[in-house]
């Protein structure tokens, strides 16, 4: 009985195992941190919207924010990040939800397809210190 190619047939089996392997950890640790990396942009986008504050308010002593000021703000700092996003203003509060398409490099290769990761995050306006100290 000859054993021609079972080693051959060995070898793939184990080397697709170690890439996928790989792949997993790999493409899990830069979804790992595209999540971070989206919660960071969310909340930098809602800080943005948040320093859009109706200064006519402002005077009378209340952090009201200007919608569209707001929104143009978020947009300007989204257009410089690799998301997408969507804001929402209510009173003194910005809320921004972000998407982040992640690109699957080695499992990409096995036929997983790319993946998307999303934050959300808000930011309120405040006048100034609202409490003392201990």
């Amino acid at each position: 009985m000859r054993d021609d190619g079972t080693i051959t047939v060995f070898v793939v089996i184990v080397t697709m195992a170690l890439l996928l392997t790989a792949g997993l950890v790999l493409d899990g640790g830069r979804l790992l941190a595209a999540r971070r990396e989206a919660a960071d942009i969310a909340g930098n986008a809602a800080r943005a919207g948040a320093q859009a504050v109706d200064e006519h308010e402002l005077r009378s002593g209340r952090a009201v924010i200007d919608p569209v000021a707001a929104v143009d703000a978020v947009a300007v700092y989204l257009a410089s990040t690799p998301a997408t996003g969507r804001t929402r203003v209510a009173g003194d509060t910005v809320s921004v939800d972000v998407r982040m398409p992640v690109t699957m490099l080695l499992l990409g290769l096995a036929g997983v397809g790319d993946a998307t990761v999303t934050a959300n995050r808000q930011a309120r306006a405040a006048t100034g210190v609202s409490e003392t100290g201990p």
